[in-house]
């Protein structure tokens, strides 16, 4: 990944900056997009330390605006976009009978979803003419329904099958996808997480100390990305769920149900 022009997006907090850190420390040079422009700004020095060339553009993936804008201003200080890292996402913490306010669907499909297609459109010429990469961070809620992320689930499943017929689509250009499905990870952002209100919970419900680090997280997210991996399911309970699915769906479902009860 030396010299490697990457963007990536929710870069300023959980996976995504550590992500751009582990790539800055292989010399990438980095295009950090989020909304939040001080954390973008303290990721962006973090990078600089490591040796890399890193820049910040503020990005609200669900405004196409915004979208196009971050990929002119890579092309603009870089001369080229390598490597697509969609990984901006907003998540939900509420039974679906529970939600008061529907709106919080929409938005839900618009970040996690439009704001894939809408990156992905404005970069794809570029990434053609490098040959480069594409990569959507989704979740295992994207390989199965788990009970309280009803819509997060949702736009997880459409980001799964977009890029997936993407790929077939580009399978001759050399442009390579990559999914990335991981389980829960200790990000500590999930208190941002969207309830039945509409508003943040503000409290985290996952036992962070029993879960995947965002360290480890990151370090195989940025292997598969150098390898060009098709996709990486990264627990094994979503590796053996995806394999029980097929002959006793009902089991996944009451495994879904009980990683949520459990919080890990």
């Amino acid at each position: 990944m030396k010299d490697n022009v990457v963007i990536i997006t929710g870069a300023s907090k959980g996976i995504g900056a550590e992500l751009a850190r582990q790539l800055a420390a292989k010399g990438s040079s980095l295009m950090l997009a989020a909304r939040e422009v001080p954390a973008l700004e303290k990721v962006a020095t973090e990078c600089r330390a490591l040796g890399a060339k890193a820049e910040v553009i503020r990005t609200d993936v669900a405004v196409e605006a915004d979208c196009k804008a971050m990929v002119e201003r890579t092309v603009a200080a870089f001369g080229r976009v390598d490597t697509l890292v969609n990984n901006a996402g907003m998540t939900m913490w509420a039974r679906f009978e529970d939600i008061e306010d529907m709106s919080i669907l929409e938005r839900l499909m618009q970040v996690n979803y439009m704001g894939s297609v809408y990156c992905t459109r404005h970069a794809l010429p570029h990434l053609k003419r490098s040959r480069g990469r594409i990569v959507g961070v989704a979740s295992l809620t994207g390989l199965t329904g788990v009970p309280t992320r009803s819509g997060y689930a949702a736009a997880k499943h459409a980001m799964r099958g977009f890029f997936d017929s993407l790929r077939i689509e580009l399978a001759d250009s050399g442009v390579t996808v990559t999914m990335i499905y991981p389980g829960f990870v200790a990000t500590g952002v999930r208190e941002n997480a969207t309830g039945p209100d509409g508003k943040p919970i503000q409290v985290d419900p996952v036992k962070e100390n029993e879960v995947m680090s965002v360290g480890e997280c990151a370090r195989i997210t940025a292997k598969a990305i150098e390898g060009r991996r098709r996709e990486v399911v990264m627990t094994a309970r979503g590796k053996i769920a995806a394999w029980i699915k097929l002959v006793a769906p009902g089991l996944v479902d009451n495994i879904a149900r009980r990683a949520i009860e459990k919080a890990r």
